[in-house]
């Protein structure tokens, strides 16, 4: 007797390849390929953030790893919802680059609590692997100076990501507009249920000890900040997630 399935939700991943990232004179992004970072934000951003003292972007060429990276605090793919909310809809999301977020203090103290990882970043950073950057994408590091110990506070974390996210959302929202029937790639989820059958949990232990260790949950856009929920604030309880929520990008890292 065959299974009766019942599709609960449907999630459409679009992407995008970016074939040249460079400076110019705005961030912008096409359909062609062509990825252009500015830096004519970076003085409102720091201006906003007060745990923050400068921010440097460069930009890191395929095979151009051989180099100083101050620690490294995340790996951003650039996504964005068009349709629903993280876990059902439409997203669209770039290959061929990713933001790298580093962080640092004034007196050189790394952004790290139980490890850091500062170094040659052909060392400190594996390619290929589920959530890094391939051997021929482009990274955009985004490199946060905090003010003297305030990359091992929690509110200078937040701030560090908080700011990350404002240089990407500019990105999104190019992304958004975005001919769908266009992509370089398509890919289609759906979050099942079969009566009768086992049910699976898969258990995550996400941090959530204060100080600058933080987990947020259900932000606005996939991967993002604005509107995420602390895993402190919700008090460190277990929260339900469906398999295509956690593939979209409803959790982040914020440590």
């Amino acid at each position: 007797m065959a299974v009766k399935e019942i599709d609960l939700r449907r999630l459409v991943i679009k992407a995008f390849h970016m074939n040249e990232v460079e400076f110019g004179d705005a961030c912008t992004m096409t359909m062609d390929g062509k990825f252009t970072v500015s830096k004519d934000m970076i003085p409102d951003l720091v201006k906003k953030y007060d745990t923050i003292n400068k921010i440097d972007i460069q930009i890191i060429k395929p095979g151009d790893h051989d180099r100083w990276t101050n620690t490294i605090m995340d790996i951003v793919p650039i996504s964005t919802k068009v349709l629903g909310k993280c876990g059902d809809g439409i997203t669209h999301t770039v290959t061929g680059v990713y933001v790298m977020l580093t962080g640092v203090d004034v007196n050189g103290k790394q952004t790290h609590e139980f490890g850091s990882s500062e170094g040659n970043l052909k060392e400190k950073l594996v390619l290929g692997r589920a959530g890094t950057p391939d051997e021929n994408d482009y990274i955009i590091s985004f490199d946060v100076t905090f003010e003297a110990a305030m990359g091992q506070e929690r509110k200078g974390a937040f701030q560090g990501h908080a700011a990350c996210d404002e240089f990407i959302q500019v990105y999104r929202d190019i992304l958004k507009k975005f001919n769908g029937n266009k992509c370089t790639e398509r890919h289609e989820y759906h979050d099942t249920v079969r009566p009768g059958q086992k049910r699976v949990l898969i258990i995550r232990q996400v941090a959530g000890q204060g100080a600058m260790y933080d987990t947020h949950l259900f932000p606005n856009e996939p991967s993002g900040v604005e509107g995420g929920k602390s895993i402190i604030e919700m008090g460190n309880m277990p929260v339900m997630l469906t398999p295509n929520e956690y593939r979209d990008g409803i959790i982040r890292s914020m440590q």
